[in-house]
C-alpha cells in the first residue's frame, strides 16, 4: 500500500519541531507519499512553504481558521496566497466553526471571511480544505450557494444526511485515524460511497488514541477502518483514496 496522501496535517505544529524529518521518514515507511500541510494563519502559511522547501515530501496550503475572525488578517492571507499560487495545493483550512464563534455577528464575519477565500479558491483553480466544525450542514449549503467547486470537507463531524448536498456536488470528505474510537465517524463512512472518500490525520491530533501525539503514518489506519466498515478489501479502498485524491488534488499518488 504504497503513494497514500495524509491530506490534512499540521505539520508546521510545534509538535514536530525536534523530529519532523523522522515523523516523515515513517510516513514514508508506511507507504504515505505525499502530506498535505495546512495553516491557522500567516506565520503557519510561510513554514509551511520553507518546509516543503526542505522536505519535497510535503505539500503547502494556507489558510486563515475559521475563529481568526479579522478582514484585515483575511485579506493578508490572500495577498499570499496570490504570491504563492504555484507553490500551494489548496487553500486550507479555512471555513465555518459554530462550535467556537458562537453569537451571530461573529459569524456574520466568519461567513464573509470564508466567502473571500471561496472565491479566491475560485480564481486560482485551488482546492479548498475545509474547517466545519458544529457547522457541517451550514458549511455544505453555504460552499454551494457561493459556487465552490472542488472542496474537501476535513473530519466533518456532521451526519449523513448533512453530507449528502456534498457528495452530489462532488465535494470530498477526509477520514481521519479517529475513526477507530469515534461511532459518528463510522456512522459517516457507513453511509458515503467510497468514491468521495479521502484520508487525513489532522496531526499532531485526532489520532486512534485521543491523548497520544498523531502522525501522518497513521493515514493507513483510516484505510483499514474504512474498508472494516464497509466490508470491502484495503486495496480497493486504498485504490479508490489514491484516486479521489488525484482527482481533486492532482498529486500523483507516488513518492516525489
Amino acid at each position: 500500500m504504497h503513494g497514500l496522501v495524509d491530506t490534512h496535517a499540521h505539520l508546521c505544529d510545534p509538535a514536530f519541531d525536534l523530529d519532523r524529518a523522522e515523523v516523515l521518514e515513517q510516513a514514508r515507511n508506511a507507504g504515505i507519499a505525499a502530506v498535505i500541510a495546512v495553516g491557522e494563519d500567516l506565520a503557519d502559511a510561510q513554514k509551511n512553504l520553507e518546509l516543503a522547501r526542505v522536505h519535497p515530501m510535503i505539500r503547502p496550503a494556507a489558510g486563515l481558521y475559521p475563529t481568526r475572525l479579522s478582514l484585515e488578517r483575511a485579506e493578508e492571507m490572500r495577498r499570499l496566497i496570490r504570491s504563492h499560487r504555484e507553490k500551494l495545493v489548496a487553500i486550507g483550512e479555512v471555513g465555518l466553526d459554530y462550535w467556537a464563534v458562537q453569537e451571530e455577528s461573529q459569524k456574520e464575519l466568519q461567513r464573509e471571511i470564508f466567502a473571500g477565500f471561496i472565491a479566491l479558491a475560485q480564481e486560482l483553480n485551488l482546492p479548498l480544505n475545509v474547517h466545519s466544525r458544529s457547522a457541517g450542514r451550514h458549511a455544505v449549503a453555504f460552499l454551494l450557494q457561493c459556487g465552490a467547486s472542488r472542496v474537501q470537507l476535513h473530519a466533518f463531524d456532521g451526519n449523513s444526511s448533512a453530507a449528502l448536498p456534498a457528495v452530489e456536488a462532488g465535494f470530498f470528505f477526509s477520514i481521519p485515524p479517529s475513526i477507530v474510537r469515534s461511532q459518528q465517524k463510522q456512522k459517516l463512512v457507513r453511509r458515503l460511497p467510497l468514491g468521495c472518500l479521502l484520508v487525513e490525520t489532522d496531526s499532531p491530533v485526532l489520532g486512534p488514541a485521543p491523548q497520544e501525539r498523531n502522525v501522518p503514518a497513521n493515514a493507513v489506519l483510516s484505510i483499514k477502518a474504512i474498508a472494516e466498515i464497509k466490508g470491502v478489501g484495503e486495496a480497493e479502498v486504498f485504490e479508490a483514496v489514491r484516486e479521489n485524491t488525484l482527482r481533486l488534488y492532482e498529486i500523483r499518488g507516488q513518492a516525489p
